[in-house]
């Protein structure tokens, strides 16, 4: 199915590039714009790369670096320079891609969203992460939810971010909402290498859903990303794996949208997100379609807590400098001065 990486493309393959890219230092908008530039320069290569390619994706924190920075003067807009000359590259190789931008949040702390655009440089998938990586991210937490795409060749594509792969039911939203591809980009470091590759195979197994993920690669003088693009097939079988740890690397493999319409429609045995709401289909008609988790009931009754709830000791960002926040989720910097 890998078509040698693509290059012997299929008639309903989906060609992806994952990038990964050399983690920069960014201070200053000077730093800023000269890792826009860098980025414009890579999906040229992506182009030159692979004739086929239909999709080329960029690492989180790919402008910013892994500082953490929350500096208004180095934070972006949607109407920014930078998602333009995004815009402007795709159209001009006529390339999907998908990027990560820290973006300004007059309201509270800046977001870290994700957007993909067409190769004709037009914006159509807008996310902001929904699971920052506590106690180490100060990102406002998301509040748009998964949004899905029709993508390249009409493939269902969904985009989440990096820590968001470590909660099962982010990649089980993105299969609910018809997602037949998920993108997750990510800076981790070596420590999450393993938790890295396991969960981008279960995310895909469990949801018959191919998994496309990418981290940061080399080092800043501080942290040293691991770069792991992986492309997963959605039986879980890893069909492309940058194991290399190389720079600016572009992994890439032929993934196809059709089997995987294919397996949802076909499968019996293991077809896990059709059996959630359909138990035991054998016995009874139907399958028992209730609720029978107990951690979902008190979520939506907004009455979630955990048995040893009050034991956890990281409850905020003290720990890693951060100050502890006052605001709750939606009220903003203005109404919590009030």
């Amino acid at each position: 199915m890998n078509g040698l990486g693509g290059l012997n493309k299929s008639e309903n393959g989906v060609v992806i590039g994952l990038v990964q890219l050399q983690l920069p230092v960014t201070v200053t908008r000077d730093d800023l714009a000269r890792q826009t530039k860098r980025i414009v320069e890579l999906v040229g290569k992506a182009r030159r790369n692979n004739a086929g390619m239909d999709l080329v994706v960029f690492p989180e924190y790919a402008l910013h670096g892994l500082s953490m920075d929350t500096n208004p003067a180095i934070m972006c807009d949607l109407d920014g320079p930078e998602v333009a000359a995004f815009k402007a590259a795709c159209a001009e190789h006529r390339i999907w891609g998908c990027f990560s931008i820290m973006e300004r949040n007059p309201g509270g702390n800046p977001y870290n969203s994700g957007i993909v655009i067409d190769d004709q440089g037009a914006l159509k998938l807008y996310y902001r992460k929904l699971h920052p990586w506590v106690p180490v991210e100060p990102w406002e937490p998301g509040d748009l939810g998964i949004p899905v795409i029709d993508g390249p060749k009409g493939a269902k594509l969904a985009l989440i971010i990096c820590h968001d792969g470590m909660f099962p039911e982010m990649a089980r939203e993105c299969a609910y909402k018809g997602a037949e591809i998920m993108i997750r980009t990510a800076g981790y470091t070596a420590p999450i290498r393993e938790s890295w590759r396991f969960t981008n195979q279960a995310n895909a197994f469990q949801n018959l859903m191919v998994t496309a993920n990418v981290c940061m690669c080399g080092s800043d003088g501080t942290f040293d990303s691991m770069g792991e693009g992986m492309i997963v097939n959605f039986d879980g079988t890893v069909i492309a794996h940058g194991v290399t740890g190389r720079p600016d690397e572009i992994i890439t493999a032929e993934v196809r949208p059709d089997l995987v319409r294919e397996a949802r429609a076909g499968w019996g045995v293991e077809n896990n997100i059709y059996q959630l709401w359909h138990r035991g289909y054998v016995a009874v008609k139907g399958g028992a379609m209730d609720c029978p988790y107990t951690f979902m009931q008190d979520m939506v009754a907004g009455t979630y807590r955990l048995p040893w709830e009050d034991r956890v000791k990281v409850t905020d960002g003290t720990s890693c400098g951060f100050e502890k926040p006052t605001r709750t989720f939606g009220e903003t910097l203005a109404a919590a001065a009030e």
